[in-house]
């Protein structure tokens, strides 16, 4: 039986079982591709690019962005905050003030840093995760001496 025949055979027998089901393999003329229908098409490189990207932001914010541990003391009280001691010291208002700032502008810090690990880390496990899942995929569709199996014998896993 050739390919065609049994493609046309299971279309038959699925349009018989359930009249009016959801059709895998459509081509949808007004999808996003050109044709394929596909909403959303990334590969493997795009997910490096940007988990890469974020990796590489982490590391920029994490040096640049620490004003709190900038010119860090014995006690390791950063600049910022010694400023902000010597000010409230002095009865300054200011100084409480800067210690407020110095406290928000860390916990943004930290909420953009964590959010770029999340990201590289989390990309970097879906481009991994993906590939095995697709050498386990191609070496789960061949008989044993290598030859591709038949839609006919793809369709029983699928039931």
């Amino acid at each position: 039986m050739t390919f065609s025949e049994d493609w046309a055979q299971l279309v038959s027998e699925a349009s018989k079982q359930r009249p009016g089901a959801t059709q895998l393999d459509k081509v949808d003329p007004g999808g996003a591709d050109g044709g394929s229908g596909a909403d959303l098409v990334v590969h493997q490189d795009d997910l490096g690019a940007v988990g890469h990207e974020a990796f590489r932001l982490h590391g920029m914010l994490h040096k640049q962005a620490d004003i709190g541990g900038a010119g860090s003391d014995k006690s390791g009280s950063g600049s910022t905050a010694q400023a902000a001691k010597e000010l409230t010291s002095r009865n300054l208002a200011m100084g409480p003030g800067l210690l407020d700032t110095l406290t928000f502008w860390e916990s943004q810090v930290n909420t953009v840093l964590q959010m770029c690990a999340h990201i590289s880390n989390h990309l970097d496990y879906s481009k991994k995760a993906h590939a095995k899942d697709d050498e386990e995929l191609a070496a789960s569709l061949l008989h044993r001496n290598g030859d591709a199996l038949s839609v006919s014998e793809i369709s029983k896993y699928v039931k």
